[in-house]
């Protein structure tokens, strides 16, 4: 039991699972299977994922704005598009995107701002459409610490439950 002191998020019937081997996974946790990693810390698979991603000229997301592959859209505009994930981690979770892709925030510019306050603008409408007056949550990865597995700027609108702190 020890050896799970540093998984502070989990509740004591959670680490007693733990410690006597139980594999949690999408049924009976938080939506994501849990994989053992370096140092006996746990990731999910969306982190195994962005460890494993590359910067692409295509991406999924790009097939999703051509249609070329399809997808639960909920809101477009000119500028955006927000569609249900295919994995999701709450009751509501809707991804945002630009049309005009920007690989990462930490790649966006100063040309880049109008685009951005657009994106976040669209995340309230979606939130609103979606019934979320309760609270939401909104989150950015950005790069391999932050568990972005797809390199086309993306703002998840999570909601339909209590969000926890922290959250990473």
């Amino acid at each position: 039991m020890n050896s799970f002191r540093h998984l502070t998020t989990l509740t004591r019937p959670i680490k007693r699972s733990l410690a006597a081997g139980t594999i949690w996974s999408r049924a009976n946790f938080t939506g994501q299977k849990i994989v053992p990693f370096v140092g006996g810390r746990f990731f999910s698979d969306e982190v195994k994922k962005s460890q494993e991603a590359v910067e692409s000229k295509v991406t999924i997301f790009d097939a999703i704005i051509n249609r070329s592959i399809p997808a639960n859209i909920v809101y477009e505009d000119d500028l955006s598009l927000a569609f249900k994930d295919v994995n999701p981690q709450a009751p509501v979770h809707v991804l945002v995107i630009p049309k005009r892709r920007i690989t990462m925030l930490e790649k966006a510019q100063a040309e880049d701002k109008e685009l951005l306050g657009h994106l976040l603008l669209v995340v309230k409408k979606v939130a609103e459409q979606e019934k979320l007056q309760e609270g939401y949550r909104v989150v950015i990865n950005n790069g391999v610490n932050g568990a972005q597995s797809v390199y086309h700027l993306h703002l998840h609108v999570l909601g339909g439950r209590q969000m926890q702190w922290p959250p990473g």
